[in-house]
């Protein structure tokens, strides 16, 4: 497929950067790549656009019709030809249309669709799209658990022309409104009359809206424009296949393909425009990094759809490779997971640290009811286990015991949690603890980090099985570069990404597009980190994060916060205070289960936190009775462990002078916490800011005493 400048020209209205100066070429070059001035330069020295694409003069755009330039170079992997997502999807169908694509259980039955009807029903929701009038370049938003029909739309807006996008099942309505407003979404999927709802309610403010689908369960209520999934894949049956096949061929690699909004944490979303490129192009190269094999991936899909992770993952590299995504239950995080794990058996798996850190206490929670021989082989085990990948990570040989061990005790662990032929565990989206990662380290089940972001279309750096560094998250795959900016005397700076993963921009916010990416073409990432001498990339922190004391002391808060969560396994969240301040206090909240129905914090501690009381002589089982002062053994095992903390700081000016344990932990349903369960701190800032002036309307402690101080804010 070839369009040109005679064919199609799309109106850009912004003329940024033109590619990377010669500094930055340089950076490249000695990173095996040149930059997309270099590319276009040499391109048009021989009287030639790359094929396929839309001239563009720019690395970056904000307008929804806008092409940018690829970030191509004639060699190695940013030399890779361009393509659009629907040719990526054909060969898929053309060389494995019996493959099964997806799955999912309804009604206690396995429902499969093959790559081929996939392809078809995508199609036919394409031309229901169009017949609904969803018009180029602009949105089709989905709000929904994911399932075959979130796919299939998702797909289907995107051959017909339009944006997929993702809106968080958590939105209210006028977070919902926010982004239908924004990618002036032409229809909107929704899965249940709940989700409509919301829609329903803002749908007379939204000029651009034309029809509402919801694609499980009966309608309600009927209204105008109003379909079930049944009657939407209807609905274009008579549009000719040459209006679908016309939108198809209009399509380019350069140009957006879906937008996946931020999730708000410091502001209004923004839509990060991810272009046909970014998706092909990350998909072929991050599966090919992880050795994902053609026809035989097998994947459970359960994390939110409107993150990037999460299409990646389950939608666009399982489409690259052939692979099979089987969906996981509504439930999934309420305690299904697992049972969804040991039907599907898949071979990758990503989770948040949140549900790596649920299994672990599960786990936890069996091993201390074993007894006598049963207890001492699982201890020992898990000693030889820790000890196993340790070497392996060093490149060394597994000790003794280590083919015994796995026979015995890890091979039944990794069964019982449908894992046995998972070869890639994941964790990303947030830092998560080391003590997680040594704990599934000693069952040998190794979780191995990933970073990235929305902007660069998912994955940046990967650990690899044989190539990973506990506490780092990887190192680069082929294409993708790190600039490390003003790094300081420890090597800790701005973490920037170059490569075909970079985004085009915020939709129709060009200041923040340029704040993101810069005349180089560099996004910047707004993460500190360092690389080591191997090239795995460490993140210390967010720049927005880092605290300033009001004695001009940089303080990247997460590594505290993580401290005390080492020390104390009672605390689920810690918050760190302290910008223009002079001194450190925190905010912590206990482990409490969560309700299934909502995902609010209930009062009952969890069980690894009634163990920890156990521990330390207290009696209590909720977390009313021990917020705010009111157990004197927790609080003072509390301090102890803020103490421990405080000697594992690298200076006086980072230790904690004052805190207070919190009644409630921090959830979605509670505002403190995003989509992607990252803290929200200005929020969490508003909402306790009379807690925080307490702190500090007393002088902190002397060094040398101990500050019970929450015991003064009951």
């Amino acid at each position: 497929m070839s369009v040109t400048a005679d064919n199609h020209t799309p109106t850009h209205g912004n003329h940024a950067a033109k590619g990377a100066n010669g500094a930055m070429n340089g950076v490249l070059r000695e990173n095996g790549g040149v930059s997309a001035a270099d590319v276009n330069i040499s391109l048009s020295k021989k009287g030639m656009t790359p094929a396929g694409l839309v001239p563009a003069d720019s690395l970056m755009t904000w307008q929804a019709d806008g092409a940018v330039q690829l970030r191509m170079s004639e060699t190695g992997a940013l030399s890779r030809p361009p393509e659009t997502v629907h040719a990526m999807f054909t060969r898929a169908v053309k060389n494995y249309p019996n493959q099964v694509a997806m799955g999912v259980k309804r009604n206690e039955v396995w429902v499969k669709w093959t790559y081929q009807q996939y392809y078809d029903d995508a199609c036919r929701a394409a031309k229901s799209f169009i017949k609904l009038g969803l018009e180029r370049f602009h949105g089709v938003g989905i709000i929904g658990f994911n399932s075959p029909e979130w796919f299939i739309g998702h797909v289907g807006a995107i051959l017909a022309g339009g944006f997929g996008v993702g809106i968080y099942t958590t939105n209210n309505a006028e977070a919902c409104r926010y982004v239908a407003d924004s990618c002036e979404a032409n229809v909107i999927v929704v899965e249940n009359n709940v989700q409509l709802q919301k829609i329903l309610k803002i749908w007379d403010k939204l000029p651009h809206l034309k029809a509402v689908v919801q694609y499980t369960g009966a309608l309600e209520q009927k209204r105008p424009n109003l379909y079930t999934w049944e009657e939407f894949m209807q609905l274009g049956s008579d549009v000719a296949d040459k209006v679908l096949e016309d939108r198809i061929s209009a399509q380019v690699p350069n140009q957006c393909c879906i937008l996946i909004y931020t999730s708000g944490t410091t502001g209004n979303p923004k839509g990060a425009m991810l272009s046909h490129d970014n998706i092909t192009w990350t998909a072929h190269y991050a599966s090919e990094y992880a050795s994902l094999r053609m026809g035989k991936e097998i994947s459970v899909s359960y994390l939110p759809l409107s993150h990037v992770a999460g299409q990646m993952l389950d939608i666009f590299a399982p489409m690259c490779n052939a692979g099979s995504t089987y969906f996981a239950q509504p439930d999934a995080l309420k305690g299904t997971l697992v049972a969804t794990l040991k039907e599907v058996r898949p071979t990758a798996l990503l989770g948040v640290p949140r549900v790596w850190e649920k299994i672990a206490e599960k786990l936890q929670a069996i091993g201390r009811e074993s007894r006598g021989m049963k207890k001492k082989l699982a201890t020992w085990a898990k000693g030889v286990g820790l000890a196993g990948n340790m070497n392996i990570m060093k490149g060394q040989s597994p000790p003794w015991g280590w083919t015994v061990a796995n026979a015995v005790v890890f091979r039944t662990i990794r069964k019982a949690l449908g894992l046995d032929r998972c070869r890639l565990q994941y964790s990303g989206a947030a830092p998560i603890a080391m003590e997680t990662l040594q704990y599934f380290m000693s069952i040998n089940v190794p979780l191995y980090e990933l970073y990235g972001m929305s902007e660069s279309t998912g994955p940046h750096t990967m650990s690899l099985p044989h190539h990973f560094r506990v506490g780092s998250c990887g190192s680069e795959f082929p294409g993708v570069t790190t600039v490390i900016k003003n790094a300081d005397d420890e090597g800790i700076g701005e973490v920037c990404f170059y490569g075909r993963h970079v985004f085009m921009g915020y939709l129709k916010m060009e200041d923040k597009t340029r704040e993101a990416l810069d005349e180089e073409g560099l996004l910047h990432s707004g993460d500190l980190g360092k690389k080591d001498q191997e090239g795995f990339l460490y993140i210390t922190g967010r720049i927005k994060e880092l605290i300033i004391t009001a004695g001009g002391e940089n303080i990247p808060p997460v590594l505290i916060e993580d401290t005390v969560k080492e020390e104390l396994p009672i605390i689920s969240n810690a918050m760190l205070i302290g910008d223009k301040r002079k001194f450190l206090s925190c905010l912590l909240t206990p482990k409490v289960e969560m309700d299934a129905e909502t995902g609010a914090p209930t009062d009952d501690l969890t069980q690894q936190a009634i163990d920890f009381c156990r521990k330390v002589g207290s009696q209590a089982t909720k977390a009313s009775e021990i917020a705010e002062g009111r157990d004197t053994i927790i609080t003072e095992a509390i301090q102890a462990g803020i103490t421990r903390a405080n000697k594992r700081a690298a200076s006086r000016a980072q230790n904690i002078q004052k805190w207070l344990l919190l009644q409630q932990d921090f959830s979605i349903p509670g505002g403190e916490l995003g989509p992607t369960l990252k803290l929200r701190r200005p929020i969490v800032n508003k909402m306790y800011a009379e807690t925080i002036d307490k702190f500090y309307s007393e002088p902190a402690p002397t060094p040398g005493t101990t500050p019970m101080e929450e015991t003064k804010h009951r």
